[in-house]
């Protein structure tokens, strides 16, 4: 009687990942960039970090938002179609591109829509749709970029609102919602001189009750469904120190997993602080190299029991590794080629 074959090993994300463990995978940095000059740059820069570390470690997303000027709307998305089209899409790493449109209640919404996504939607990463209120907008969006041609193409949201945030649950659990943002400056605003300005900046948008509240809302929502969230805006740009603690705060105390730059020189810092310690990447290496070879069953390591529920941590521990540039232990290296 021949002898079975053995079953082919699955990989660790298929084992260890389900709804809501980290459903979607995204860069830990989104860079906005809406003037020609600058989206050309930030374009440029991406394509050489991405040959200089063999994987895309931050997206661009081209803004139609704030980057149009009043009355220039369909110049603007003409600019963005000829520039996603002129990039390299040989590249050994393919660029990854987003584009924030205008509101779903905004005159050139549909515009926006149909002109982009119908050129160029196949190549982008993501549509961002700001000032998302309800998960009936996001529905309205679906329509429109289903009707462009463009039907698996996710949608990245903004939440602007005290009652964007109220409704974050019901918006991150529509099915191509695949990431939640935080807009600090329009929340803000949205108070009616309730919140002071100093709201705004780089340590007091950690400081003020309703503003934090408010981030943990998006995020806990976020990661309740499976989907990426963002964190917003730091003005201070030229202060890198200041955007990296940003960043590290926003990650170690709020759960974000992302975080938009909206100058290049916040970038780096950014990507530094969603990076994971080197004594973190080896452990994580360690417990999913003896996880897999004990065919995922409960292990030992160093005095402590691990089982599916901690190697789910640790394998997320390696993505985050790989997604921000870390070296890999040759032992999980191959999981990631």
């Amino acid at each position: 009687m021949p002898t079975p074959s053995p079953a082919p090993l699955r990989h660790p994300r298929e084992v260890l990942l389900g709804a809501q463990a980290g459903a979607v995978w995204l860069p830990a940095c989104d860079h906005y960039a809406g003037v020609e000059a600058r989206m050309r740059k930030s374009l440029a820069l991406q394509a050489e970090w991405s040959a200089r570390h063999g994987t895309c470690l931050f997206d661009v997303t081209l803004d139609c938002e704030d980057g149009a000027p009043v009355g220039g709307e369909a110049e603007h998305a003409a600019l963005v179609v000829e520039l996603v089209r002129g990039l390299d899409w040989a590249a050994p790493v393919p660029p990854r591109v987003g584009v924030r449109v205008h509101p779903v209640d905004h005159p050139a919404f549909e515009a926006d829509v149909a002109t982009i996504v119908g050129a160029v939607g196949a190549r982008l990463t993501h549509l961002m749709i700001p000032k998302v209120e309800t998960a009936g907008d996001v529905a309205r969006a679906v329509v429109a970029v289903d009707a462009a041609g463009a039907p698996r193409l996710p949608l990245h949201v903004l939440i602007e609102s005290p009652a964007a945030v109220h409704r974050a649950f019901e918006i991150a659990a529509h099915p191509r919602v695949a990431s939640l943002s935080f807009g600090l400056m329009d929340f803000v605003s949205a108070h009616g001189g309730a919140i002071p300005a100093t709201a705004m900046t780089v340590q007091g948008q950690f400081e003020h009750p309703l503003v934090c509240r408010a981030k943990l809302e998006v995020a806990s929502a976020a990661h309740a469904h499976g989907k990426v969230p963002s964190h917003g805006v730091v003005t201070e740009f030229r202060d890198r120190q200041a955007v990296q603690r940003a960043a590290e705060r926003a990650a170690g105390a709020f759960g974000y997993t992302r975080m938009w730059s909206i100058h290049p020189d916040q970038i780096e810092p950014i990507v530094t602080a969603f990076r994971p310690r080197p004594d973190e990447v080896e452990q994580a290496a360690e417990i999913i190299g003896r996880a897999a070879a004990a065919d995922w069953a409960p292990i030992s390591h160093q005095g402590y029991l691990h089982d599916r529920a901690s190697f789910r941590y640790f394998w997320q521990v390696l993505e985050r590794a790989h997604a921000t540039g870390v070296a890999l232990p040759e032992t999980v290296r191959g999981h990631f080629r």
